[in-house]
């Protein structure tokens, strides 16, 4: 089974009021032919972050919105898609009723964060309450890189730039402030899900460890009990439609074949089965390759 875990699409109302995005990412019978010319089974569908709560008015607009259309597609293709739901931060009393409700009533399976939100990252207190919600439910939560504002963005605004190198490094410091903030650890019951192998993380591996260990050495850093890479490696990552081995290969030294889950990043990435054949070309076993394109987030699913 192929489920691929990192797939967008979008309701016209936020399409209409985002600078970004058109309306290809509204079309999902085209995005269902693609999944059957390339043997998909099923998708999960992500928000991918946008600049629509600007005119709407709210992020909770926006997440009501997205939560009740994506809705009608789970209710319409219940064998195809996946639902991760958004939240309304903007309105705290709100949050915790919409989780209930999106999981409760509307058939989400999981939540969909951006990496940080007007410079909060998540280990801001105001996401502690939807951590314990997702541990005590065994809700994953899928992680994607913020563009509105990323790291940098008062520094730099730059068309190729800001999406080459700030959004990464936006998914990278959340999860660095994750790190420090100790959520990693106190709740290592969560699955949290980063997209895009979860920024430069990989490649930041052992600079993580040697740096801790020499600030350590001098008191000049909080004790984390552990080395750095003790707790990334609990994170999962997906490949966001990347079809090059190194970084396929930096990405399974970090976190094994078990926490890596193959996306395409419909509608944004074209090459679908590019992505699908470079797993398959990987020097791992069968059954790994089965665990990244599917079996790995049908376990992470399983009871939710």
């Amino acid at each position: 089974m192929i489920i691929d875990s990192h797939a967008h699409w979008l309701p016209d109302e936020i399409i209409n009021n985002a600078h970004f995005f058109h309306k290809g990412w509204g079309q999902i019978e085209a995005h269902i032919k693609m999944m059957e010319d390339v043997g998909i089974d099923k998708a999960v569908l992500s928000y991918p972050t946008s600049d629509a709560h600007l005119k709407l008015g709210s992020i909770s607009q926006v997440a009501h919105i997205y939560n009740d259309n994506v809705a009608e597609i789970l209710k319409k293709y219940p064998d195809k898609f996946i639902g991760a739901a958004i939240l309304p931060f903007d309105n705290s009393k709100d949050t915790l009723d919409e989780l209930k409700r999106a999981t409760e009533v509307l058939g989400f399976k999981a939540l969909s964060l951006a990496s940080s939100y007007n410079g909060k990252y998540l280990d801001d207190p105001m996401f502690i309450p939807i951590y314990k919600q997702a541990l005590k439910a065994n809700i994953p939560i899928f992680v994607h890189s913020q563009i509105v504002n990323p790291i940098g963005y008062e520094r730099v605004q730059d068309p190729l730039l800001t999406p080459v190198i700030e959004y990464i490094f936006d998914s990278t410091m959340c999860i660095g402030k994750l790190l420090m903030a100790d959520i990693l650890k106190d709740y290592a019951g969560i699955k949290f899900i980063f997209a895009h192998f979860g920024g430069a993380i990989p490649f930041l591996q052992h600079r993580f460890d040697a740096t801790y260990q020499m600030l350590r050495g001098i008191n000049f850093v909080k004790d984390l009990k552990d080395n750095p890479t003790a707790y990334l490696k609990n994170i999962y990552v997906d490949t966001s439609g990347d079809t090059i081995k190194a970084n396929m290969l930096l990405a399974l030294e970090l976190v094994g074949p078990k926490h890596m889950l193959w996306g395409s990043d419909w509608p944004a990435k074209k090459d679908v089965s590019g992505g699908i054949k470079a797993v398959r070309d990987l020097d791992i076993s069968e059954s790994d390759k089965e665990g990244i394109l599917g079996d790995n987030l049908e376990q992470i699913l399983q009871g939710v």
